[in-house]
This record gives C-alpha cells, sequence and structure tokens, in this order.
C-alpha cells in the first residue's frame, strides 16, 4: 500500500513539472506577441515593410523581421538592432511587469553573425591548441561572446570573458 502512495505523489509531481513547463512556453509565447505587436507598431511608424516571426528557442521568445529594406535597422555592427532589441525587451517588460530575455534579430544580421563567430571560434580554437597561448579576442557584446563560449566548450576548450563593456572581449584558452 506504502508503495501506491508514492507512486501517487511521483505522477502528481510529474504533472505539476509538465504544467509549468507549458506555462512557461505560453508565457513565452505572450512575450513574442507582445514584442511582435511593439515592433509593428514601430514599423508602420518608420512606414517600413517586414513580416514578424515569432519563435521560442532556447527558453526565451525569439522574433525576426525580415522582407523589405531593413538593413539600416541593423547599423553597421548591429548596434541598431541592439538598440531596438532593448526597446522592445522594455516594451514586454512594461506590458508584463517580469523581464524579458527575447532575442531580435533584423534581415537575417544575427544568423549570419552566428555562423561568422563559430567559423571564428573554430579557427582561434585551433591556433590555441597549436600554439600552447591563449588567444584574446576583440571586443563583443553579450550575444557575441555566449555564441565564442559555447562553440569553445563544444571544441572542449576553454574560454573566459575579460574587461568591461563596451570593450568587454573573451580569452580562449588552449586546454
Amino acid at each position: 500500500m506504502a508503495k501506491t502512495k508514492s507512486e501517487s505523489v511521483e505522477v502528481v509531481e510529474e504533472a505539476t513539472v509538465e504544467v509549468k513547463q507549458v506555462k512557461g512556453v505560453a508565457k513565452l509565447e505572450e512575450e513574442g506577441d507582445i514584442a511582435a505587436d511593439y515592433l509593428e507598431a514601430l514599423l508602420d511608424i518608420a512606414d517600413l515593410d517586414g513580416d514578424i516571426d515569432i519563435d521560442v528557442e532556447n527558453d526565451r521568445a525569439s522574433l525576426a523581421i525580415v522582407g523589405g529594406k531593413l538593413r539600416h535597422l541593423v547599423g553597421s555592427d548591429g548596434e541598431v538592432l541592439d538598440a531596438i532589441q532593448e526597446l522592445t525587451r522594455l516594451a514586454v517588460q512594461t506590458a508584463t511587469g517580469d523581464r524579458s530575455r527575447l532575442m531580435l534579430d533584423i534581415d537575417n544580421f544575427r544568423s549570419n553573425r552566428r555562423t561568422e563567430l563559430k567559423k571564428l571560434a573554430g579557427e582561434m580554437a585551433e591556433e590555441a591548441k597549436s600554439t600552447g597561448s591563449s588567444i584574446k579576442l576583440a571586443p563583443m557584446n553579450a550575444f557575441e561572446r555566449k555564441i565564442i563560449h559555447d562553440t569553445i566548450q563544444e571544441l572542449g576548450l576553454s574560454s573566459e570573458s575579460d574587461g568591461e563593456d563596451p570593450q568587454r572581449f573573451v580569452v580562449i584558452y588552449p586546454a
């Protein structure tokens, strides 16, 4: 009989975990909808065309604005994109009362940058291995540093960020 009670408790706990996960996804989808409404209004004010794709990736809302002539919304190194992303996060926070970690991509800038950074990380990892020396990369924003760190970890090496924003950079260690 005690076995039956513990089995019942386990089922209840599993159901609770599932409800929390579904609620998390629903909350992220709500963040995506709020962000999309904000971005749609921004595009309308600027009289720009673009389609907004909403998704949930890596436990955060992910939005992409595609189509139209949007390169000027990215800026030369993504500074304008970073600013628009931060404003969108603030709009979501104002509406929900919770801090948002949403990611915004415009004109595939972040997607393309991710590919470039993974390649750079691979090349620098090989250099660190072959020379036995640590490698310091140029300053990067948090998004870019995370991609480098994740790639370096996948390659079996270690890395850390050093410095203060906006001059914060990644150091890759040989072993």
